[in-house]
C-alpha cells in the first residue's frame, strides 16, 4: 500500500512540474551571424485560426539565414502562441523556436 501511495505522489509531482518545463524557451547560443531585421507580413486574421509570425533561421550548410513566411494555425482553447525570437548573449546568437503556452 505504501509503495501504491509512493508512486501516485511521484504522478502527481511530475504533472505539476511537466508544464514548468513546457513553458521555458530553451536557447543554444551557437550562431555567430546576427539575424536580419524580421520582416513584417501582412496576413489578414481569419476566424478560427492564430497567426504565427514568421522568422529567420539558421542554415548551416549556408552559414546563411532564410526566411520562413508565417503561417495559421488552429486557434487553441486555453492557449496562446509565443512567437519565435532570436537573442545575443556575448556575441553569439541563439534561437527559441515558437511554442504554444497556456493562459494565465
Amino acid at each position: 500500500m505504501n509503495v501504491r501511495k509512493t508512486l501516485l505522489a511521484v504522478a502527481l509531482a511530475g504533472s505539476f512540474a511537466a508544464p514548468l518545463v513546457a513553458h521555458s524557451a530553451e536557447f543554444n547560443f551557437n550562431v555567430d551571424i546576427a539575424p536580419p531585421a524580421p520582416v513584417y507580413e501582412q496576413m489578414p486574421a481569419r476566424e478560427g485560426y492564430v497567426v504565427t509570425p514568421g522568422y529567420y533561421q539558421f542554415d548551416a550548410q549556408r552559414h546563411a539565414h532564410t526566411w520562413v513566411k508565417g503561417a495559421y494555425e488552429p486557434a487553441r482553447r486555453g492557449e496562446h502562441f509565443v512567437a519565435p525570437e532570436w537573442r545575443e548573449q556575448g556575441g553569439r546568437y541563439g534561437f527559441a523556436a515558437g511554442r504554444w503556452e497556456h493562459d494565465k
